[in-house]
């Protein structure tokens, strides 16, 4: 007699395209450890009411939350990352690109978009810590440079949303550029007088935070998000120093003059555009 509990197939059967970065299913339990139905967390722009905790999202979710009726137009979809330097690890970088966009179904680590966001034009670029530890790589850099030029073109305020691990190892110097490329774009955009938002969230760190997550006019960040260059236990052994309490935290950050402000989840629209509104000198929008 068979038992009924007996698994019938060996190994976890839970397809690639099932597995997402926001939690699924009945509920969800936060960091500190709170209960809360995914439905309800879903509602509440993934943030637990419980503590204040913020899920991490991606582009899909942000999308949703700045742009009306979640319309918009993405920019350069379908640019994907080449292997010039033929990298191999435990797997060659093609197959690791290939089997990340299988998982995510994502081109690439960043996406850009442009639409209304409270009735009037923005460019958004933002990263997906999901494709790859959202680490920067050669398209990261170019599409993130390719929207600051249509922003631009098109005088139309540009948003920069990180979410990431750094550069991308896989394509060593190449990545490593894409500092410089992304930086002269937005000092370009500075020159033209066009605001330049920059949101930090969990995680920003290396070459992300090193290049355009810290060139906005105003950087700003969600609750509880680690921002650094290097993470806290290399910091701590190159200093030879203990490190004070919440350090790297977004709140640590915004004490120590690095942040403007820290921003709700469910607030980011309105302040984005309250802000976008005052910096150019029109009409506050409602």
């Amino acid at each position: 007699m068979t038992a009924w509990f007996k698994r019938k197939d060996k190994g976890i059967q839970t397809s690639t395209e099932e597995k997402k970065d926001t939690p699924k299913g009945l509920w969800y339990k936060s960091p500190t450890g709170k209960i809360i139905d995914t439905k309800e967390l879903e509602q509440n722009f993934y943030v637990s009411p419980e503590d204040g905790y913020h899920v991490r999202i991606g582009s899909n979710e942000y999308f949703q939350i700045l742009f009306d009726d979640n319309k918009f137009k993405e920019l350069d979809a379908n640019l994907t990352s080449k292997d010039p330097l033929k990298f191999v690890d435990t797997k060659k970088y093609p197959e690791r690109l290939k089997a990340a966009q299988a998982k995510t179904n994502l081109k690439d680590a960043v996406r850009t978009a442009v639409g209304k966001s409270n009735g009037k034009d923005l460019v958004v670029a933002c990263m997906d810590f999901s494709f790859i530890g959202g680490s920067m790589g050669s398209v990261v850099g170019e599409k993130i440079a390719r929207a600051a030029e249509y922003a631009l073109k098109k005088k139309t305020p540009f948003m920069i949303i990180s979410k990431s691990g750094g550069a991308r190892m896989m394509e060593a110097a190449l990545s490593l550029m894409q500092l410089a490329k992304t930086s002269v774009k937005l000092a370009q955009l500075a020159d033209a007088g066009i605001p330049y938002i920059s949101l930090c969230t969990d995680p920003t760190t290396g070459g992300t935070t090193a290049s355009f997550a810290m060139l906005g006019d105003i950087n700003i960040s969600e609750p509880g998000a680690l921002i650094g260059f290097a993470g806290p236990r290399i910091v701590r052994d190159t200093t030879g120093k203990e490190l004070p309490e919440g350090f790297q935290t977004s709140e640590f950050l915004l004490e120590h003059g690095f942040l403007d402000f820290i921003t709700h989840r469910k607030d980011l629209k309105k302040k984005v555009n309250l802000y976008i509104d005052l910096i150019t000198n029109q009409p506050l929008r409602a």
